[in-house]
């Protein structure tokens, strides 16, 4: 079951761009494995949000309207310098 939910959240990472594409992948594979079930479930969520919303959170241009959200978007700022 889990190796089925990785590899489907793997295709989900998979953006228009190949920066949005390494930053989310970037999660999954350092973060994903260490996070708990709410976490999980909010990564798997924020996969459903249109590319341009993604794009303008993770460049800091606005904030998600859930906190999990920007807690996952922060950590991608934060480990990518942004």
């Amino acid at each position: 079951m889990e190796e089925a939910r990785l590899k489907r959240l793997r295709w989900r990472t998979r953006r228009g761009t190949r920066e949005l594409d390494q930053l989310f992948g970037w999660w999954l594979d350092e973060r994903f494995a260490d996070a708990d079930e709410a976490a999980r479930l909010a990564f798997d969520e924020l996969l459903d949000v249109q590319d341009p919303d993604l794009w303008d959170w993770v460049m800091g241009h606005a904030r998600p309207p859930r906190d999990d959200w920007q807690a996952i978007i922060d950590d991608i700022r934060a480990r990518h310098h942004l």
